[in-house]
């Protein structure tokens, strides 16, 4: 059986399809994910076929557009509208296509849960069944407030429900323009706002996060399998460099700072931050580059710079672990035993942020428009000191590293796809 995974995004958004697809492979289908094409060779070094898809997602962020949105915009989800529209037009269509046509010749498809309107489309056009794939919750519960909703506070049920169809209505309008054009382009009827909500509720969900973390809430339908983290073990032989392992044993384990793909309008004032805050907590770190545009030119000896290294294997050898709050550093964060904290920018980096904290596995997140030195420094110094968070962090992970995603995934897509 030949099934197309679709995804596209960040590395936080594709690696957990990498690892799905490669999990599948093994199981016996034939996999193709159809992603960005600038993720050629971060995939084909899952073993999975790759299709790509034209245009570059990590470019787009890091235009002067997607730098003022990860610092301002972000955060409120009316003004989201209109920039991620602008953001994604010169190549969302081009994307929907090319993903229409890696799916010509199979007999399933697995889609990214945030572009379920264009996967029902391609899936409805092509006559084959779908499922939907997700990070981070998508669904309104009253269990908690949703992802990118600017109020993590759990204010009651009614409350946290009204946030999803809100934040629901708001994906809804990100990408209504593009779906309605794709779906003339296919030949296909409108959608409409209801017709996306009860198609994303009734088609099947594969959630990529552990029960540990969020358990699933009573008024989600049993459609929604929360599966575990899908984790990758492929980088299991990186060899760190020879100064990476002369810093690591220096000293104490340092505490590891990087974002991503996020680092905002002005990345030298962020690191200049960054270092000042290592430097009043007393502890070593680690700064990660990433693709993001962090840099750190002046970084005194208590700091080591680091371009790239896998979070499996760097993680557990940290104090703690600063980041963004994407889903998958939040994972690997979780998964390493280590306290966390969070500087969230945008979308559902603040959820992650509110669930370590609720957790009691980190203290409290610290938004960009509030992050100074001073509270970085606070929150480092309270991660790698207080006994609770760290034995809470420790048990966590010793949970979490016992959790089976990747078989579950295959379970779950047996029964929906037959196997192979």
């Amino acid at each position: 059986m030949k099934i197309t995974i679709f995804a596209a995004g960040s590395r936080g958004d594709i690696q957990p399809c990498a690892i799905l697809g490669r999990g599948l492979q093994q199981a016996g289908y034939h996999v193709r994910l159809a992603a960005p094409e600038n993720f050629a060779g971060f995939i084909q070094d899952y073993g999975v076929d790759f299709y790509p898809l034209r245009g570059d997602v990590q470019q787009i962020m890091a235009s002067d557009t997607g730098r003022r949105f990860m610092e301002k915009s972000g955060a409120n989800p009316l003004q989201s509208i209109r920039t991620i529209r602008t953001l994604i037009a010169p190549v969302v269509m081009s994307m929907a296509k090319d993903a229409h046509a890696a799916c010509r010749d199979v007999q399933g498809l697995i889609c990214l849960g945030v572009f379920s309107a264009f996967g029902q489309s391609i899936a409805e056009a092509l006559s084959i069944p779908i499922l939907n794939v997700e990070p981070t919750p998508l669904l309104p519960t009253q269990a908690f407030p949703a992802p990118s909703w600017p109020i993590q506070k759990d204010l009651g049920r009614v409350h946290n429900v009204l946030s999803g169809r809100a934040m629901l209505q708001v994906v809804w309008l990100w990408y209504r323009p593009f779906v309605n054009e794709f779906r003339r382009h296919l030949g296909l009827a409108q959608y409409s706002a209801a017709r996306f909500y009860r198609t994303l509720r009734s088609t099947p969900m594969l959630s990529a996060y552990s029960p540990t973390i969020i358990p699933h809430p009573p008024d989600w339908p049993g459609s929604v399998h929360i599966m575990g983290y899908l984790f990758s073990d492929s980088q299991a032989g990186w060899q760190p460099s020879p100064e990476l392992t002369a810093f690591l044993e220096a000293g104490a384990p340092p505490v590891y700072i990087g974002f991503g793909s996020m680092s905002g309008s002005s990345p030298e004032r962020l690191a200049s931050l960054l270092l000042e805050a290592l430097a009043k907590s007393g502890q070593r770190g680690i700064l990660l580059t990433g693709w993001g545009g962090l840099r750190a030119e002046a970084a005194p000896g208590t700091v080591f710079v680091l371009d790239a290294a896998p979070h499996g294997w760097l993680f557990p050898r940290m104090a703690a672990v600063v980041h963004h709050g994407g889903a998958g550093t939040t994972a690997e964060g979780l998964r390493a035993g280590v306290p966390s904290v969070i500087l969230p920018f945008i979308f559902d980096q603040p959820f992650w942020g509110a669930r370590i904290k609720a957790l009691g596995v980190g203290p409290d997140p610290i938004p960009q428009k509030n992050l100074t030195a001073d509270r970085l420094a606070n929150a480092i110094r309270r991660a790698v000191t207080d006994t609770g968070i760290r034995q809470r962090a420790s048990s966590c992970g010793t949970a979490i590293r016992a959790e089976k995603g990747i078989e579950n995934a295959v379970t779950i897509i047996q029964q929906y796809f037959g196997k192979p």
